[in-house]
């Protein structure tokens, strides 16, 4: 169960995904001790934000439309991660980062880099306009932030990659190109919602994201996609809630996966979803390597 993300070295494949129980260093623990491989903190950027207005959280058929607008505490989330780096427990911590610019990235990866195993850089986010899928969706702009980022810091360098674009691959040769260590697919997809009572958005941001199972199908095709171009390791995040999910995005490519809204089902569901992996491993006479991309060699 075992697996490496190129030089991070993972007990078995599930990872928090990012934005979710990753604010404070007891949350984060809570997560490692309920069995995640890894985890991925809550986004952050150089100053704190509020976020957008209220809703901004729906629940939908299927999963969850979110508009949170990055809400995070800025650069004081660094006294989060010197507590967390205090646990003899900790496992392997990738802070996620945001900016709208390289001077924010290098900015907050080399404040954060001391107390990071990996930096993942969140070029992805599709409601918070300046950030995001806005400059994500930009090949050379990705190239340029990702080198500029694996100048500044010794870490691997992890780059989401958004699907609100019309070939994600050229966006992931891009990250690659840059330097990447390892990309992460996918991000949420942008959508909406209306309340037929009113007649209006229900979001305050009236766009959000569009996570939870509904979102798989996505998933797998990208992370199949990608898997057929590029020579880095993908992480595969999108729909995940039992172990048959898991196993699709791993057999389209992915070397692990996050997870996010099962989450919120239950905070042990990394625990759940490892030991059903191993036993189905185990049924078959496989390790988690024989499976990796296996879709691509039937």
């Amino acid at each position: 169960m075992k697996t490496r993300i190129g030089t991070l070295k993972l007990e078995n494949p599930t990872i928090l995904a990012a934005g979710v129980l990753g604010t404070t260093a007891s949350s984060l623990r809570r997560v490692m001790q309920n069995g995640a491989g890894a985890v991925v903190t809550k986004s952050i950027g150089l100053y704190p934000r509020e976020g957008h207005r209220g809703p901004v959280l729906i629940e939908i058929e299927g999963g969850y439309i979110n508009a949170m607008g990055l809400p995070n505490p800025g650069l004081e989330f660094i006294k989060e991660l010197e507590t967390l780096r205090t646990f003899d427990d900790s496992k392997p911590i990738i802070v996620s980062i945001f900016g709208s610019d390289e001077r924010e990235f290098i900015k907050l990866a080399t404040s954060v880099c001391r107390l990071a195993d990996a930096i993942e850089l969140n070029l992805s986010c599709p409601h918070t306009k300046g950030y995001g899928s806005e400059i994500g969706s930009q090949p050379v702009v990705v190239e340029t932030i990702t080198k500029r980022i694996k100048d500044a810091v010794e870490l691997p360098v992890w780059v989401k990659l958004t699907p609100n674009v019309n070939d994600i691959t050229s966006i992931g040769k891009a990250a690659e190109r840059g330097g990447a260590d390892a990309v992460v697919a996918i991000n949420t997809l942008t959508g909406m919602a209306i309340d037929v009572e009113s007649g209006m958005p229900v979001l305050g941001n009236i766009f959000g994201g569009v996570s939870g199972s509904i979102m798989r199908p996505i998933a797998v095709r990208c992370i199949y996609e990608l898997y057929n171009e590029l020579d880095i390791p993908i992480v595969g995040v999108g729909g995940v809630n039992d172990y048959r999910g898991a196993l699709e995005l791993i057999m389209a490519g992915a070397q692990a996966i996050q997870l996010g809204s099962a989450v919120a089902r239950d905070i042990s569901i990394f625990k759940e979803i490892s030991g059903g992996i191993s036993a189905y491993l185990t049924e078959k006479n496989f390790n988690l390597h024989d499976i990796i991309g296996i879709a691509h060699r039937r």
